[in-house]
Formats: structure tokens, sequence, C-alpha cells
């Protein structure tokens, strides 16, 4: 008897719990058959799983995803194959690896460098911090200009 599998990477654990712990709902969307799949998501601790999916559905998938009201916020999709790259098109961040196909790399929004799931995290943390920095900057700026402004203008001139 030969098996063949593909092994998990040793970082989809906590990558996923931690994703998780940020709030974020995780899906495992794949051509894999049903048995491979479960046995997949029980190891990283995905619970929701969508298993022998044509690319084609990915794709409706995703835009099903975005248009159900009940999800909020954005739709990522991480993904590194051919069969994954209309997926990734659709999502409204696409994160492709490295590594994986070229059509996948150039339909994704964020291409991760190295084939390490944890950079999906790194990437997500990355974006927030960005955002709340501009945040700051905008306040600051709002500020600053309400009241330099006014000085520039000479207003405390008599």
């Amino acid at each position: 008897m030969i098996a063949i599998a593909d092994e998990i990477k040793e970082t989809a654990p906590l990558t996923i719990f931690a994703l998780q712990s940020l709030g974020l709902r995780t899906i495992l969307l794949t051509g894999d058959n049903i048995k491979t799949a479960r046995a997949i998501a029980s190891q990283v601790g995905i619970k929701t799983v969508y298993a022998e999916v044509l690319p084609i559905h990915k794709e409706q998938f995703i835009a099903n995803l975005k248009k159900d009201r009940r999800t909020n916020g954005k739709i990522a999709m991480v993904g590194d194959g051919i069969n994954d790259s209309p997926a990734l098109a659709r999502a409204d961040v696409g994160i492709a690896v490295g590594t994986g196909a070229d059509v996948a790399v150039e339909a994704a929004s964020i291409v991760l460098i190295r084939d390490q799931l944890f950079d999906v995290l790194s990437a997500i943390m990355l974006s927030k911090k960005t955002v709340q920095r501009i945040r700051i900057n905008f306040i600051f700026a709002t500020f600053y200009n309400i009241i330099g402004i006014p000085i520039a203008a000479g207003v405390l001139l008599p």
C-alpha cells in the first residue's frame, strides 16, 4: 500500500488560532475530497469546510460572501494555485503565497514572498497598524490646521 498526502505547514495551527483570536472567521475552501479536507481542517482548527469545489465555484463562493449582509468587514482569500486565482481576484483582499503559481500571484492584492503561512497574520497586523497610524496622523493634522491656519492668517495680530 502506498499513501501520498500533503503535509500541513508547521505554523498552520498557530496561524489559524491567531486569526480566530483576532475575531476573523476562517473557512477552508478546497478542491480536495471531503475526507482529506476535514482531516486537514481538524488538524489546524478550522470548523467550516467546503470541499470538492471547482475554481469557478470558489469565485462564486467569495462573491456570495461579499453579498451576504451578515458578513461584516472585508473578505480575504489566501491561495497559491491556478485554481485559486479567480477567487483571489474576486476577494476584497487576495493573498497569494509567492512560491505559488504565477497566475495566482498576478491575481492577488498581496503576495507573500516566503512560503510561511504565519506571514498572513503579519500582513493583517501590519495593515491594521498602518490604518491606525493614518487615522492618528489625520487627527493630528486636522487639529494642527484648525489652530495653525487662523494663526497664519493673522488672527493674533493686534
